[in-house]
């Protein structure tokens, strides 16, 4: 497929797909005769997985990490499900560190509306 189509399929600009290509995320892409990209249907699942996985908070190097050792068959399950668990305990602790900084808007924003209540502004 054409990388319109790719485009098209995936939500993913263009330059993004470039760039995924050239950062190794997409591979096994071919050129037809006018040398015009051609994707395999694979592609679709791979920039799916590649975004999910930026979802996540794994950076493209971690997820370069995690394709090339799944493409090679040097990650079994039980090593895929430690890289999940470590990046799950990362996603906790930021989680935790967002929650404790929304508290302080709370407590803040609180103060700030009393003030203004005190001084007739509300």
């Amino acid at each position: 497929m054409r990388i319109s189509e790719l485009e098209r399929r995936t939500g993913v600009s263009r330059d993004t797909l470039r760039y995924y290509e050239k950062q190794g995320l997409i591979r096994e892409v071919g050129r037809s005769g006018n040398n015009y990209r051609d994707y395999p249907e694979q592609a679709v699942a791979r920039v799916s997985m590649v975004r999910q996985l930026k979802r996540l908070g794994f950076s493209l190097s971690e997820i370069r990490e995690l394709l090339d050792a799944v493409r090679s068959d040097r990650i079994d399950c039980l090593q895929g499900a430690a890289v999940m668990a470590r990046k799950g305990a990362l996603v906790d602790a930021r989680i935790a560190e967002l929650t404790a900084v929304r508290e302080l808007l709370k407590q803040e924003q609180a103060r700030l509306e009393a003030s203004a209540r005190e001084h007739g502004l509300a």
